[in-house]
């Protein structure tokens, strides 16, 4: 089965997909002006400041803040630390420049989806907003088969990436360090899920919305702690892993091709962009504007991949574990990094870590696989969906570890086709909407200034 899964894996992550990736991104940057660098800050600001209220009374389930929480509780998870580590190990450490390359044209992606996915969102019977790229494929583009098609990815993705590769990775990491039997963190990661998975998207939001935030400053913390403290070796990290993306046979390394693939698909992996899962989350979002929550989600991708996996990365690069292990020690190694430089206590910061942003990671994937699920089999069958969710948690605790990455690979590739192809086929959708924005945002500015003077 493996010889399998590795023939189609190279296949769905050949060079057509990863074209596809990085070139929706480069030209939805280039007919956005560059966005992603101009409206950062006041994306960053709209993120995290206090709400104004005037999205209160609009239509939506969740607020701006709990949106990006399911977002960053999906994408705040393995990927950050063992999917760093694993495209190290397996292209090199110039994967860790193609991953930030793919994440800043991923900015760009991230925010059409999102407008998209509030431009098109629907109520299904219960009252609750639906949303994503089967809608706005479907709605946008006319295109019924290939928002079914992109469901069915989804629904099957939300098993991989949101689910067992985060229930084998945090198996794996609490039997090497406590010895814990991986059965019995199965059944336990199985049973909580099932408890917040009762209280709908709203639950999953309250949730994330409090243990996301500080669990990714716990984290940080730690990791720019060991950053910090090692100053003056980030100059020679950085240097190698330049280098490195370029000429990875100078530096030890393997074929340029491998350190593209991986780092690419890895950082996909982590922070989502062109998946189209995040943007279920943002449909979800009391908002006026579409282009006000698209904003919002662009800055998950950031926070992500900038700022997370490149903690991690330098962490991993500085302590030069990475010449010493193989590709199935990627479960280990960000831990074994941290422990290097704070001994007795690195490897705790990552395998506590490692616990909570993978359980946030199946919560939020198990809102997306539902979404997906539902859009397929019809909103009153998602109680199916859920029950079976939760047990392949269990399944994924007890499998081996390459074969679950691989299949997470796959999922991810052929869910993130349908999307693509609508982003581009929309682009002028997202533009008009950018447009009108930006005029909301103009006649904001001069109320603020006319407010600023009179007071």
């Amino acid at each position: 089965m493996q010889a399998i899964v590795d023939t189609v894996n190279g296949i769905v992550w050949g060079p057509i997909t990863l074209v596809l990736i990085v070139g929706t991104g480069i030209f939805l940057t280039l007919r956005l002006g560059f966005l992603q660098v101009r409206d950062l800050p006041y994306a960053l600001k709209l993120t995290f400041s206090k709400s104004k209220n005037k999205d209160k009374n609009e239509k939506g389930d969740i607020s701006h803040f709990q949106s990006l929480m399911i977002a960053m509780a999906a994408t705040l998870g393995i990927g950050n630390m063992t999917g760093v580590a694993s495209a190290v190990l397996l292209g090199g450490v110039g994967a860790l420049f193609w991953m930030w390359l793919a994440a800043f044209f991923g900015m760009a992606t991230k925010y059409g989806e999102a407008i998209l996915a509030v431009k098109y969102r629907t109520v299904n019977h219960k009252g609750e907003i639906s949303g994503g790229p089967m809608y706005y494929i479907e709605k946008g583009l006319g295109w019924k088969w290939l928002a079914v098609l992109f469901a069915l990815f989804g629904f099957l993705a939300s098993f991989g990436i949101g689910n067992m590769t985060q229930s084998n990775t945090v198996a794996g990491s609490l039997q090497a360090t406590f010895n814990i039997n991986p059965w019995v963190t199965g059944i336990i990661l199985m049973a909580l899920t099932a408890l917040v998975l009762l209280g709908g998207v709203r639950g999953i939001g309250r949730v994330t919305a409090i243990f996301v935030p500080f669990l990714a400053l716990f984290y940080i913390a730690g990791g720019l702690i060991i950053v910090i403290l090692n100053i003056t070796e980030v100059p020679a990290a950085f240097a190698v892993i330049f280098e490195a993306a370029f000429n990875p046979e100078a530096v030890g390394g393997g074929a340029i091709g491998l350190a593209i693939r991986y780092g690419i698909a890895r950082g996909v992996f982590s922070n989502e962009a062109g998946l189209g899962s995040a943007p279920i989350a943002a449909a979800a979002a009391k908002t006026d504007y579409p282009g006000r929550q698209a904003l919002v989600s662009m800055t998950g991708t950031f926070l992500d991949t900038i700022v997370v996996c490149t903690i991690t990365g330098l962490v991993v690069v500085m302590s030069g574990l990475h010449l010493q292990f193989g590709a199935d020690a990627a479960p280990v190694i960000t831990g074994e990094a941290f422990d290097f430089f704070l001994p007795g206590l690195g490897n705790y910061i990552v395998v506590f870590g490692l616990i909570f942003f993978a359980y946030s990671t199946i919560l939020g994937w198990s809102y997306y696989g539902e979404k997906c699920f539902g859009y397929i089999f019809g909103d009153r069958n998602t109680i199916y969906y859920k029950i079976i969710f939760c047990l392949v948690i269990l399944f994924g605790a007890v499998q081996s570890v390459q074969l679950v990455w691989d299949l997470a690979d796959i999922f991810n590739g052929l869910m993130a086709v349908p999307n693509l192809i609508a982003l581009c086929l929309l682009s002028g959708v997202i533009v008009s909407e950018t447009n009108k924005f930006r005029e909301v945002r103009r006649k904001e500015k001069e109320e603020e200034r006319k407010q600023k003077l009179a007071g």
